[in-house]
């Protein structure tokens, strides 16, 4: 298959997979894995779970078992500044780990991998969005600490728990790949929790009528 989608709930593999025609579903690795076609190509989407190792994990068998040749992390994510809006849809040029960190061992810079110089990870885009920085850590939470160092540190304008873990792999590997993301919260406009439950299935709404020509845009 030349296009993968790594999803990391079920709510948004059937966002996505809402859009496949022949649908059927297998079991790899303990993963859900619904395949299909859109517009006659086919095409795959792996439900990771949530975090990074899981995302990881579920890249890599996209990678190596479903023969993916491009990556696509689709979902929902938080919206990290007060100009953004519930289901609004952008592609990330640039990943961060912004929970990683190896400062104190070599001095790199804080979100810096191990094996590169500079925190960002970056991604390809279709150009159809606006391209802005996400940032992934292991939480999720409304911590000021943690929205500071994403925005003034990392320049970071959506977070996550898993599409930094998906462009590592990615670019480990040397394979392209694309994010799209909806908004399904936004800080400041209250508790991130109650905004996510609140808004869930209004930002799936939209990124599941993206899919199609989103998915055609991809080269």
């Amino acid at each position: 298959m030349k296009k993968v989608f790594v999803a990391a709930m079920d709510c948004e593999a059937e966002a996505i997979a809402g859009n496949f025609n022949d649908r059927k579903e297998k079991t790899l690795f303990g993963r859900r894995v619904i395949e299909g076609n859109i517009g006659g190509e086919e095409t795959a989407v792996i439900v990771s779970g949530i975090g990074k190792s899981n995302a990881a994990a579920a890249t890599q068998c996209a990678l190596s078992s479903l023969g993916a040749q491009i990556l696509v992390n689709a979902g929902v994510a938080g919206g990290l500044r007060g100009n953004m809006r519930v289901a609004e849809l952008f592609e990330v040029r640039y990943a961060v780990q912004y929970d990683f960190d190896l400062t104190q061992l070599n001095g790199t810079p804080l979100g810096t991998l191990n094996e590169y110089k500079t925190p960002e990870l970056p991604l390809a885009t279709t150009g159809k969005y606006p391209g802005v920085i996400l940032g992934t850590g292991d939480r999720f939470n409304d911590n000021e600490n943690d929205y500071r160092l994403l925005v003034e540190t990392f320049g970071a304008g959506l977070c996550d728990m898993e599409g930094g873990a998906v462009a590592h792999v990615a670019l480990r590997a040397n394979v392209r790949c694309y994010m799209l993301k909806s908004i399904s919260d936004v800080h400041g406009s209250g508790s991130t929790s109650q905004q996510y439950l609140k808004n869930l299935d209004r930002a799936l709404k939209t990124l599941s009528e993206a899919i199609p020509g989103y998915f055609s845009a991809i080269r």
